[in-house]
């Protein structure tokens, strides 16, 4: 009978991918990969193979048909199945499948560990290091513009950002001084400005009005997406930046909406929510 390991490696190419700028695939003869191990280690765990293919998403079937074709190459069975008794029953791992997953354990070390070291050397010698983090960040607000900020004015409860987006365009952001100050903005420092698209009111003709909306972007129409509820407008900016509203269709009825269209999108300052790199 095989002597009970545990296996505690560290952690795996799945657990560092949100954290990383580098997504890699780690696989043994190319044909061995994260989800056979998932099923080697929850059998090594449960000693049941209904369950352990369940955790890793086969079927029973296809779970033996996975473990016979790699015994059959590895040439040593990976399982072995023993009827209930003193031992109790269930199917367990042979010691050459044992090996194979403290392999594959080390080797999720050592592949995280290279991860890492080559993701060191993108953002320290590299101008994509800095573009790919911008990529990096995951939020659920439609509009995200990378900008540098131009001026800042400080209040004693509010401060307000200028942020500059390329083609001559400028996001203002209203946000806490506290926040500010929390963030090191400074004149020349990096930011990334977040706009939800239902903060977005667009204006087709301001008849001789003015608005108090502190960002006013122009731009032309390029896509309307009709949804259920509401209508995603998509605009090219100046510079050939994106924006997307979300307005409803009575709206965009109302405005005589379409491609090709100029328009000015307006939101207000405080709707404009500032990131900077860790």
């Amino acid at each position: 009978m095989s002597t009970r390991r545990t296996f505690t490696g560290g952690p795996t190419v799945a657990d560092t991918r949100d954290a990383s700028l580098l997504h890699g695939h780690l696989s043994l003869a190319g044909r061995l990969d994260t989800r056979f191990f998932a099923l080697l280690e929850a059998l090594h765990t449960t000693g049941s193979l209904h369950k352990a293919a369940r955790t890793a998403g086969y079927s029973y079937k296809g779970a033996w048909l996975v473990l016979d074709t790699a015994s059959n190459l590895s040439r040593a069975p990976l399982v072995s199945s023993a009827s209930g008794g003193s031992g109790g029953g269930g199917t367990r791992l042979t010691e050459a499948a044992l090996d194979l997953l403290a392999a594959w354990t080390e080797l999720q070390t050592r592949h995280a560990a290279f991860l890492h070291m080559q993701e060191a050397w993108l953002t320290e010698h590299t101008a994509v290091g800095p573009l790919l983090r911008r990529f990096a960040m995951k939020a659920s607000a439609r509009n995200q513009f990378f900008g540098t900020v131009r001026a800042l004015h400080r209040g004693p409860a509010t401060t307000q950002i200028e942020l500059d987006i390329g083609g001559g365009l400028t996001v203002v952001a209203s946000i806490t001084t506290d926040a500010a100050t929390e963030l090191h903005l400074a004149p020349g420092s990096e930011a990334i400005a977040l706009v939800q698209a239902s903060e977005i009111v667009l204006v087709s003709d301001f008849a001789g009005f003015r608005l108090s909306a502190r960002n006013q972007l122009p731009g032309t129409i390029a896509r309307i997406q009709r949804g259920a509820v509401t209508a995603m407008v998509g605009l090219v900016l100046p510079g050939g930046s994106t924006l997307t509203a979300s307005v409803s269709h009575d709206a965009v009825d109302a405005l005589g909406l379409a491609i090709g269209q100029p328009v000015t999108a307006t939101f207000k300052a405080y709707s404009v929510m500032l990131a900077v790199a860790a």
